[in-house]
């Protein structure tokens, strides 16, 4: 594949949390990964909505899920999931890390404060 698709199935994954967040002491719900560089942002649902900022600064157009047994391309130009390629591993984000995570950082009320 190339940068002109889209996806790049080499790249690694930025980490196993939302970048934003990590850095901003945040948490997110859902954790979803570019295809073409490898970001690690959090979903529409989350507060920050970091994927879709990354989408948007750097147009790159198509992200994945990076939850355990999700698999899926979401491409932001049309607005249409799609199946696509595997990426370079690890698929999803540690299997003992939370939902919402990080663990500690999740408010009480973090049910009421998605979008």
């Amino acid at each position: 594949m190339s940068e002109s698709t889209g996806i790049d199935p080499t790249a690694a994954p930025s980490g196993t949390g939302c970048a934003e967040c990590l850095d901003l002491d945040g948490w997110w719900f859902h954790l979803r990964r570019c295809a073409q560089c490898g970001h690690i942002g959090c979903c529409d649902s989350s507060p920050g909505r970091h994927a879709t900022r990354h989408a948007e600064a750097t147009g790159h157009p198509l992200i994945t899920s990076f939850e355990p047994d999700e698999d899926w391309y979401y491409d932001y130009r049309d607005q249409q999931m799609y199946e696509g390629p595997a990426l370079a591993p690890p698929r999803h984000h540690p299997l003992d890390q939370p939902t919402p995570g990080p663990a500690g950082r999740v408010p009480p009320d973090w049910t009421e404060q998605l979008h």
